[in-house]
């Protein structure tokens, strides 16, 4: 077993384990989105990081892709990792917005903001479907393109490939193609709408609402404060 500290707890973890694999046994979340366990790692959303060393010493690994090494010192949470994880959520934004997933996790770790143009390119370039396509589809019908901002990922020479099976695993799998909330004509790059993780809706219906339809269907939690506390004084009759 290998011995390390994570956080200033002393822990232990099997050999071929990386941080992220011994951070997931100890019950540390870590937000991630190329990541699945059944693929590869990856490591190219970097929304995975975390610091290792001690004092000035340090430095910023993807934890899916760095291994567990005996006396390894890691950090997962310092302001340092936490600014940089924000840093990347805006850039994912910038070119896939409509994503559930991302706009979800951008609320859970309070971005606010929006500093990149927005290219609406609907991928964040995770690798996921590449991947899936690859190592578990067996198909490699699709790949990467390019580079920089020309990155793309499609068929080779953009024709049909042959080798796709139309299994659909690329899209199953495919983080931006999960819609967020606000639909697809939404007004900000930044839906922020879950923020507030307190439900609204027992205030005004006493009574959870999420259960009988898709979250925010009911309204309480995507309208302003005011509205909702003139709900409260006077509540609505619940829907039959």
């Amino acid at each position: 077993m290998i011995k390390m500290l994570i956080n200033n707890l002393e822990v232990q973890a099997e050999e071929g384990y990386t941080i992220l694999d011994t951070c997931k046994f100890y019950g540390l979340e870590i937000p991630t989105i190329c990541h699945n366990d059944g693929l590869s790692n990856y490591g190219a959303c970097r929304l995975c990081l975390v610091e290792i060393g001690e004092g000035t010493n340090t430095k910023m690994v993807s934890s899916c892709t760095y291994p567990a090494q005996e006396g390894l010192v890691v950090h997962t949470d310092t302001r340092r990792v936490l600014e940089t994880r924000k840093m990347m959520i805006e850039l994912m934004l910038s070119t896939a917005p409509g994503s559930k997933i991302l706009q979800d996790m951008a609320a859970k770790m309070g971005v606010k903001q929006q500093r990149f143009e927005l290219r609406n390119e609907e991928c964040m370039y995770c690798g996921l479907c590449v991947r899936i396509c690859a190592e578990q589809m067996d198909a490699r019908a699709i790949g990467f393109q390019n580079r920089g901002y020309q990155r793309k990922i499609s068929t080779p020479f953009d024709v049909k490939s042959k080798e796709c099976r139309l299994c659909g695993a690329c899209m199953y799998i495919c983080p931006a193609c999960q819609l967020r909330c606000q639909g697809p004509d939404a007004e900000t790059a930044i839906c922020s709408g879950c923020l507030d993780m307190d439900p609204t809706c027992v205030d005004v219906y006493d009574e959870l609402q999420c259960w009988m339809y898709d979250a925010g269907e009911c309204g309480t939690c995507i309208r302003k404060p005011s509205e909702v506390a003139d709900d409260i004084e006077e509540p609505k009759e619940k829907n039959a």
